[in-house]
């Protein structure tokens, strides 16, 4: 049996040609030799890159290895033991860990599920702010599992109202909305303490590369000069991120079918007796099942080679999290929920001691 892996919000269909090409032209240079981007007087030429398509100094464009090292990075920079950080109840585990490493005091902010989707709530984070006063302020939009993104409104208050935060914007997901992520350059001078996490990981499926980048408000001189590697980075990831971004079409139209299938998903697993699917944002969504059939429902997605994120979060304890694939796995995912959901409620009228709790 072939299973169908939507667990972990990789992108199924995979990088552009380009990058494949970037990757067979692998020469000397990139494999034995360390950067002399310094003698053109720059970091590496992904930043310059980056620099001249965001309008951002290139100093302040910092690479990483994956968000993940850069979100690591700035927590073991600005947050000290005992000091406050701020983070989002519902949302990737990672969070806390890196906050744990350096003894931080971990405070959760709501992400509240209203009208039938989830929002950050601004008003805890205002007032938690004034309560605390967080050495950092985390916020993922869109956020994971949730989906869920900050509206630019909602943004503007906490960066004009949190000032003497370091306010860190994880956009792992950026790409996947219809509207993008608004301008960095702009968000940028909102906050001069403000730093904005990217990847290549989801949107441009280099997940199994671990490259990232980070742009940095005026103000974080410390974690500018924390981050900054003088032997260069990884020459040839860079050269794949780079091809990724000379195909600008190719993840457009991949963008455009995830949003396609997404709504598929949200009206077929909605038409599912006790199911509720949420609106988002990212390339993931998240649906609320009746909590009795868990043990049943993920037993009958296995044995169809369908393995989804089945959460075990404070709050979401009844909701799974679904990766939107290819075209052809959602199919089957979606006919796999109907055969296995459908049967297992059936079950339940028939014989509820036969349907195990979690």
């Amino acid at each position: 049996m072939i299973k169908i892996y939507l667990d972990r919000n990789e992108n199924q269909y995979g990088p552009a040609p380009g990058c494949y090409e970037a990757l067979h032209k692998a020469n000397l240079e990139q494999l034995s030799l360390y950067s002399r981007a310094y003698a053109a007087g720059i970091k590496s030429d992904l930043s310059a890159r980056l620099s001249a398509q965001f309008h951002i100094p290139e100093e302040r464009v910092l690479l990483s290895y994956g968000s993940e090292d850069m979100l690591k990075q700035v927590v073991h920079c600005y947050l000290h033991q005992g000091e406050v950080i701020l983070l989002p109840a519902h949302s990737w585990w990672y969070y806390k860990s890196v906050a744990k490493e350096v003894n931080g005091r971990e405070i959760l902010y709501a992400i509240r599920e209203r009208d039938g989707r989830f929002d950050h709530d601004v008003d805890d984070i205002l007032s938690l702010y004034s309560r605390h006063h967080p050495k950092v302020i985390l916020i993922a939009s869109p956020n994971n599992p949730t989906g869920n993104t900050l509206p630019p409104d909602a943004l503007l208050r906490i960066v004009q109202h949190c000032t003497d935060s370091v306010i860190v914007l994880d956009e792992a997901y950026y790409g996947f909305g219809p509207e993008g992520n608004g301008d960095l350059e702009k968000l940028l001078a909102l906050h001069r303490r403000l730093l904005i996490l990217r990847t290549f990981s989801k949107y441009y499926a280099l997940a199994g590369l671990r490259i990232g980048y980070a742009c940095a408000g005026e103000d974080l001189h410390q974690l500018i000069a924390f981050s900054a590697r003088y032997l260069g980075f990884n020459q040839l990831t860079e050269r794949i991120a780079l091809a990724a971004l000379d195909e600008p079409d190719y993840y457009a139209s991949i963008a455009r079918a995830m949003r396609e299938d997404l709504q598929l998903y949200i009206r077929d697993l909605g038409r599912i007796e006790g199911f509720r699917p949420f609106p988002s944002e990212a390339n993931f969504l998240l649906v609320r099942y009746p909590r009795q059939f868990k043990a049943p429902l993920k037993k009958g997605l296995e044995d169809r080679g369908v393995i989804v994120k089945f959460l075990d979060d404070p709050g979401l304890e009844d909701c799974i999290r679904i990766t939107i694939g290819t075209r052809e796995q959602n199919a089957v995912v979606r006919e796999a929920f109907h055969a296995v959901a459908t049967g297992t409620l059936h079950l339940a009228l028939l014989s509820p001691d036969m349907i195990s709790a979690p």
